[in-house]
């Protein structure tokens, strides 16, 4: 297999990033600005997509954009943020047919790109700020947001065991921001601070399409016209980190079912050579029903309702989460561990090992279906400095051996163990 490859060129110091396939009868088009993950900042940049994508100085509602998406063949369009280690990345979104593929040849991918442009450049504003009805209606739409993570106790759990193992760094910092600043955030602070942010953050422009690269290079040139200075890069920690003591910690709810969450250091980030290592470590542990967690916690001891571990690749983690009976805490936690201890001593099967590559090189392949999937991959290259392509991933996880992965297992170190149970002593 031969994966295609991006082209890569700048426009007003606008990376640009485009992917000429014919694979797809849509154009996908998205646009993200990296911003420093901090505590002051954390909640404005939250704040800002939302607000941004309630109007344009052309289409100043979401009316307005609805019944211009519609025009372009139902185009979709969304804006979001998003945690990459220590980055905030705010991103933009929209996907819209080919004009190739209609009977109707109008410039389906030139309104795209304008509208897009227009988001960035022109947004709905009043007197010297944002449209202060849409900065409060979006804060508050914010608000419940962040006040209803804790109604879904999977995620709060998986939410409170970073925030206890990264205490005072900023990756404990929840992707959309705090409550409590909220009020004094107003209209004309959020514009003058956006404005500001396109002057310097890092942006990068990808398309993906049947679509010719220098005909995109022209369009963001004449649509993303905004004022740029000297782009200031977003400076992040190594994913190196030494544990000087396992930290337990046990949060108290009305909850019937325990949430039990590990957090881990790999010492590992994407940009290592070592890192498709520690993809194939995390496939035999628990990313699939094949893997240690979920065989010998779920299916063999029967004491979790779900069991898997993830990778946070640029911050360095590795997560476990579990759902178990809140009476089975100390047994589960054994079995966990035991797991981990396994790993560490090479007690890896054949198959467990085939398995994992065949399935990390599966899901490797049908990113290639998933237009969005490809570019998310891509950025992983842009923001770590090393863009290694599918093809170099599907051979290096071949590669990978059993000794590999327990010499990943000796870097990988239990940093906190959190558990969430219910009120009653115990």
């Amino acid at each position: 297999m031969s994966a295609p490859l991006f082209q890569q060129t700048e426009v007003n110091r606008v990376n640009v990033h485009v992917l000429p396939t014919d694979k797809y009868k849509t154009n996908t088009i998205v646009v993200n600005i990296q911003r420093p993950l901090t505590e002051e900042a954390v909640t404005r940049t939250a704040l800002l997509p939302q607000v941004l994508r309630r109007g344009t100085q052309s289409f100043p509602s979401l009316k307005a954009i609805k019944d211009h998406l519609d025009e372009m063949y139902g185009a979709t369009f969304y804006g979001n943020v998003m945690k990459r280690g220590e980055r905030h990345i705010l991103q933009f979104g929209l996907e819209l047919a080919n004009e190739r593929y209609l009977s109707d040849t109008a410039p389906l991918l030139e309104r795209g790109m304008a509208f897009l442009g227009e988001v960035l450049t022109r947004p709905a504003t009043e007197e010297n700020g944002f449209v202060r009805r849409y900065v409060q209606s979006e804060k508050q739409n914010l608000r419940q947001r962040i006040e209803s993570l804790i109604d879904d106790k999977m995620r709060y759990a998986a939410e409170r065991c970073v925030q206890e193992m990264c205490k005072g760094e900023p990756y404990s910092l929840f992707n959309y921001g705090d409550v409590q600043q909220l009020e004094a955030i107003d209209p004309e602070g959020l514009h003058a601070e956006f404005h500001e942010m396109l002057r310097t953050a890092p942006v990068d422009v990808f398309v993906v399409g049947d679509v010719e690269p220098k005909d995109v290079v022209d369009l963001v040139g004449r649509h993303f016209r905004f004022e740029r200075e000297k782009v200031q890069p977003v400076d992040v920690a190594p994913p190196v980190h030494r544990v000087e003591k396992v930290r337990r910690v046990v949060d108290r709810l009305d909850v019937q079912q325990g949430k039990l969450n590990l957090g881990l250091r790999t010492q590992t980030g994407i940009q290592d050579d070592d890192y498709v290592s520690l993809m194939v470590y995390n496939g035999i542990l628990g990313g699939f029903p094949h893997s240690k967690l979920f065989v010998n916690v779920r299916e063999k001891a029967s004491l979790a309702y779900y069991a898997s571990s993830r990778l946070e690749s640029h911050k360095g983690l590795l997560t476990i989460q579990s759902g178990i009976e809140i009476e089975n805490f100390e047994r589960a936690l054994n079995i966990i561990e035991q797991q981990l201890d396994d790993l560490r001593k090479g007690r890896i099967t054949d198959q467990e090992l085939e398995q994992t590559q065949t399935m990390l090189s599966n899901q490797l392949r049908e990113m290639q279906d998933r237009p969005n999937q490809l570019i998310d991959f891509y950025y992983h290259g842009v923001l770590s400095g090393r863009r290694r392509s599918l093809d170099d991933f599907l051979s290096e996880i071949r590669r990978t051996t059993k000794g590999d992965v327990e010499k990943m297992a000796g870097k990988v170190t239990l940093d906190t163990v959190y558990f969430l149970r219910n009120r009653q002593e115990g």
